[in-house]
């Protein structure tokens, strides 16, 4: 008997992503109130940085909302493979804008370090900055796992960077304070000019992440020998052979493209079942997978025509 064939939900599993979406939002809107008012109090180029990169945050989460709405409809006649690259557009325009706030923060600091002002109730200030933190820690960390369960390149870029927010947030606390504690005012723009740093590596990373999935991306390593141990067990149960093995990834969606060797004295029919068991056990192995297979006789020289592919660059 056949194991049953793995069902993922994918209308629940959108839904969980959307209220994820929404929930970066709010706690976007949240601190972002926190922040402004940190740096409005305390006139602190630290917490204004800190608040400049919230607001991208709010941005980016909005982009990702609807990057996740896009790449959830279903194929139409003008996209056969569905919408699931929206998700690779929507971490990269994050990334730019990562980029953009990291250098707009850089450039306010480096004003401010040329003339260092005095803190006006740092207390207070680093009281609300803190409550944003905790709020960008506990939503960033439930959404970059969530991301990654449901291999959503957009859910997880917009919980890395509210985890990317709550390093900032930490570098411009630990600043603050010493300006509080000691009068070192040039501290706080400091501070910030290195948070700038800091986050321009992470809008780099998923710039870098995006263009490759943009480009057709295989599978992971452990995937492919996954979608190899199938075909070793089809090998050893049946006089079949596989070859010109490919694959890519769109958003969520990876696509398997192999050709089946048969024997030349098999009927179409025959051939056409273990296809399709072959793609069911390949979907088993990875839920969700669409599964393409090409029936060849294993005797004629030209079947092995696709076998020729270069190495991939490392």
């Amino acid at each position: 008997m056949s194991e049953p064939t793995i069902v993922v939900d994918h209308a629940a599993q959108h839904r969980t992503l959307v209220r994820l979406m929404w929930l970066s939002v709010a706690a976007a809107a949240f601190t972002i109130a926190l922040k402004v008012s940190a740096a409005a109090i305390t006139g602190s180029v630290g917490f204004l940085s800190d608040a400049l990169e919230s607001m991208v945050n709010l941005v980016a989460a909005l982009i990702g909302l609807w990057a996740i709405r896009l790449a959830a409809q279903p194929p139409d006649l003008s996209h056969h493979f569905g919408h699931g690259k929206a998700e690779y557009l929507s971490a990269a325009v994050e990334g730019a804008l990562i980029l953009l706030a990291a250098l707009a923060i850089i450039w306010t600091s480096i004003e401010r370090l040329r003339d260092p002002v005095p803190l006006d109730q740092p207390g207070i200030g680093l009281v609300l900055s803190a409550l944003a933190t905790l709020a960008n820690l506990v939503v960033g960390t439930v959404m970059v796992r969530a991301g990654r369960r449901a291999r959503s390149i957009a859910v997880e870029a917009d919980g890395r960077h509210l985890l990317t927010d709550v390093v900032t947030s930490l570098g411009v606390l630990v600043g603050i304070s010493l300006v509080a504690i000691f009068d070192w005012y040039v501290i706080d723009p400091i501070v910030a000019i290195a948070v700038g740093v800091n986050i321009m590596f992470t809008g780099h990373g998923l710039i870098r992440r995006s263009v490759t999935g943009m480009l057709d991306a295989s599978i992971s390593t452990e995937e492919r020998q996954q979608v190899q141990a199938v075909l070793d067990d089809f090998r050893r149960r049946e006089p079949v052979d596989f070859h010109a093995l490919r694959s890519r990834e769109s958003g969520r969606q990876r696509f398997i493209y192999v050709h089946l060797l048969t024997p030349d004295d098999w009927t179409v029919k025959r051939g056409h079942d273990l296809a399709n068991d072959l793609s069911r056990a390949i979907e088993r192995a990875l839920p969700g997978a669409h599964t393409f297979v090409h029936i060849e006789p294993i005797d004629d020289p030209s079947s092995y025509d696709h076998d020729h592919m270069p190495p991939a660059e490392p």
